[in-house]
């Protein structure tokens, strides 16, 4: 190998030097995936396979609460035998819905690190929310093998834009993003859901929370009013996890065959 003229006039010292430089960034670069060109496991190309089922992540509401999708996880182990995780939100749940995705983001990471051959999302409330932003924006569209949203206020909230303006200052960054026509929803509302990623979206006719509760009706989506298939259904929005028509039309979807809208009530047709 031929040596630079301008490296053959280097001082020994100089050469260190320069030498624990050149190794200090390398590192760095390898560290951030830059070198290798590699951004983690989680795949950034393609789909994940439809008959690999991998383990299943829950997304909260507003405010962050768990206790209901703790139940619907359980559910879903029970029936799947499947990993079902509710993700703690960063903070208390009403702060920024980008930084939330993020946390989706590194859960979905973790999951395809310990050898995932898929990932299943389930959003819940302004979860589906934060969910769409992972598609959108964070690899979700490479990564999903399946999404569920129950009563996802997918196109704002009358709620939020309500509690605004009648409480000035008490509407957090996440209650202002899901207002709508907020900046947020408008980005979102241009972005089409990527071709062949299987989302069904769920919502409640009586949902008093979701305003209108149609929000939740995604364009690529397949659309599911519960009262579609079981018009008596009197769910409210904080029943969707547990509704046994939701839980069915849950289980339903987590599995390999293709989406289908219910024919009938399916929780109550034994």
């Amino acid at each position: 190998m031929r040596v630079p003229t301008w490296w053959r006039g280097v001082s020994p010292r100089r050469r260190l030097l320069l030498a624990a430089v050149v190794l200090v960034v390398v590192a760095a670069a390898v560290g951030a995936g830059v070198v290798t060109g590699g951004r983690g496991a989680a795949p950034q190309s393609g789909a994940p396979p439809q008959d690999r089922p991998g383990p299943v992540l829950l997304v909260p509401g507003y405010g962050g609460s768990q206790a209901a999708l703790e139940r619907l996880a359980a559910r879903i182990r029970q029936e799947t035998g499947r990993e079902a995780d509710v993700l703690t939100l960063a903070g208390d749940g009403t702060g920024d819905l980008l930084a939330q995705a993020g946390v989706l983001a590194d859960a979905v990471e973790q999951a395809y690190e310990r050898g995932a051959p898929s990932v299943d999302v389930i959003g819940y409330s302004a979860g589906g929310v934060v969910t769409r932003l992972w598609v959108a924006r964070d690899g979700g569209a490479h990564q999903a093998r399946r999404v569920v949203t129950l009563g996802a206020p997918l196109h704002g909230t009358g709620l939020a834009a309500a509690g605004g303006v009648l409480v000035p200052g008490a509407c957090p960054t996440a209650c202002r993003q899901l207002t709508p026509g907020s900046a947020l929803l408008r980005e979102l509302d241009q972005q089409p859901l990527p071709p062949g990623l299987p989302w069904l979206s769920v919502w409640t006719e009586r949902d008093e929370v979701v305003t209108p509760p149609d929000s939740a009706r995604l364009p690529g989506a397949l659309n599911v009013p519960l009262q579609q298939a079981c018009p008596a259904d009197a769910a409210a929005h904080g029943d969707l996890p547990t509704d046994p028509e939701a839980v069915a039309l849950v289980l339903q979807a987590l599995g390999t065959a293709p989406l289908a809208a219910p024919a009938r009530c399916a929780a109550f047709s034994s």
